[in-house]
């Protein structure tokens, strides 16, 4: 008579295969990964989570493919880790490859359970996050593996502008695989993570050209090509990044941001009133404005190490979360450009998708000149930023603090792009070219037959700068709403923004916009 099997014998059975499950790859792949200073899938996700929040989906999953020896291979969870938990307090989802079952490789199964876990988010309305560790498509399964990573492209694109998404690199990623972080709201890479298309060994093959992994795919050059938003040391960094950029961010496009830890002083910050030099030719850093601004002087800057003559990033003003757009004088004269205007059009399509009102701080000399950006389209990346700011509904406020001249014053939110309110600082000139050059135009006859042409240059070029770039002048005109002491920059915004909470803007009916490429 067979034995009868009891529930306690049941559940010893479950205990065992659970037990095998988290085992991943085995002690001695672990290992090998801890050796390489990598966390595993779990730890990861572990040090992402609340404590006791992570509810697994889909542990015992296997692929179904029989051929290569694949009916007998042992790859728990099939190699990415999936399901959902919070992060302080608020719910996320979240998919992570396990680089010691079969190097994280993407099989259909595989990436079948990391669309699941896509769906789920936009489902429950909550951010996304893929933390990427993988040897590529699992050759194995041929075309089903591709048919994977089809299926998560699809997902991600659903997902795109109804929740936040947000990818971490923290080992290899090539091939296809790195469009799915492409296809994602934001990037954090690690510094011992690799990220390109074609790696290279197929690079010299193909082209004879040699080059290292860091040098192709690394962090820093990942992060100079505009790639990645954020640059981190370890896993554990990377972590940290991803948990402050989720404090920033609403759950979805339908909700706000939390209001988290407010600073109620709007009281004047003196400062600003002596980090602009009283030269208009000579640099400073715009950071040093923001932090002067925010909250407790915490500023969260994304893509920090590419086109650095703008700057964007996430801050808090009375616990409400904003997005900051600002020209960077200490770089490039903070001109726009091809990069530029992507970057910064890219953040303010963001920052309207979730609902993030966005501060502009302006001081831009115009776009850049040269035979290289007309020749790579600066017209159609810098109508870019023309676009995402027309077509933004969310609460804008610019505030012009230096120098605003030609088509870049309109690309900086301008108030006929939509501006809800546009504050000057007395140091702000405002027009279609610089004094200096401007004068050089309209008196050229007058200059040159002067009896001393560089003092009545001089005047001229004063006379034109009083008429015409004052504040008072834009003021005059409409396209200034008031000319504020610089120290009073963070009690205006907060006013401005508490006013702005109730804001609303229809736009015509219409599936998208087309907008440039």
């Amino acid at each position: 008579m067979a034995k009868k099997i009891t529930m306690k014998d049941r559940l010893k059975t479950l205990e065992e295969a659970r037990d095998k499950v988290e085992a991943g790859g085995g002690e001695a792949r672990i290992d090998k990964q801890h050796s390489q200073g990598k966390m595993t899938a779990r730890e990861r996700i572990e040090k992402l989570l609340d404590p006791g929040t992570f509810q697994e989906v889909g542990a015992f999953r296997r692929n179904r493919t029989t051929s290569f020896g694949m009916d007998t291979a042992d790859m728990p969870a099939d190699g990415v880790v999936t399901g959902s938990g919070a992060v302080f307090g608020r719910g996320v989802n979240v998919a992570s490859q396990d680089f010691t079952v079969a190097g994280g490789s993407a099989g259909e199964t595989h990436s079948i359970k990391v669309s699941e876990a896509l769906e789920a988010s936009l489902k429950t309305g909550t951010p996304f996050i893929f933390i990427n560790d993988s040897g590529g498509a699992r050759v194995q399964e041929g075309i089903d593996s591709l048919s994977g990573y089809g299926k998560v492209f699809y997902s991600n694109v659903k997902l795109s502008g109804a929740v936040p998404q947000i990818s971490i690199i923290a080992g290899p990623c090539a091939g296809g695989a790195a469009y799915s972080p492409a296809l994602t709201d934001f990037i954090i890479q690690t510094r011992k993570a690799h990220m390109f298309i074609t790696g290279p060994g197929v690079i010299k093959q193909v082209t004879g050209e040699e080059v290292t992994q860091d040098a192709l795919g690394g962090a820093d050059a990942q992060m100079a090509s505009g790639v990645v938003s954020f640059v981190a040391d370890d896993d554990e960094q990377a972590i940290l990044i991803a948990q402050k950029l989720l404090s920033f961010l609403p759950q979805n496009n339908a909700e706000d941001a939390p209001i988290i830890d407010a600073d109620e002083n709007i009281e004047d910050r003196v400062k600003l009133r002596d980090i602009i030099p009283a030269e208009s030719n000579k640099g400073y850093d715009v950071r040093d404005v923001i932090r002067e601004i925010v909250d407790h002087e915490d500023f969260l800057e994304v893509q920090a190490g590419f086109a650095q003559n703008i700057v964007v990033g996430f801050g808090r003003i009375v616990g409400r979360s904003v997005g900051f757009i600002a020209n960077q004088p200490s770089v490039m004269s903070g001109v726009l450009d091809i990069d530029s205007s992507d970057k910064g059009s890219k953040f303010i399509r963001f920052c309207n998708a979730f609902n993030i009102p966005v501060v502009n701080l302006v001081d831009v000399p115009g776009f850049l000149p040269g035979v290289a950006q007309e020749k790579g389209g600066i017209i159609r990346h810098g109508a870019k930023m023309l676009y995402a700011y027309s077509a933004a509904t969310v609460p804008k406020i610019t505030v012009v603090m230096r120098k605003a001249y030609g088509g870049a014053y309109i690309a900086m939110c301008s108030k006929d792009l939509g501006a809800d309110k546009v504050f000057a600082w007395p140091s702000a000139e405002i027009a279609v070219m610089g004094a200096e050059g401007a004068a050089a135009v309209v008196f050229k006859r007058e200059i040159a037959a002067a009896e001393d042409p560089e003092k009545r240059r001089s005047e001229l070029v004063e006379e034109y700068r009083t008429t015409f770039s004052s504040p008072f002048a834009a003021a005059a005109h409409g396209l200034v709403d008031d000319i504020i002491d610089p120290a009073q920059t963070r009690g205006q915004i907060a006013m401005a923004l508490e006013m702005l909470t109730t804001k609303r803007e229809l736009r015509p009916s219409k599936k998208h916009g087309l907008g440039p490429a």
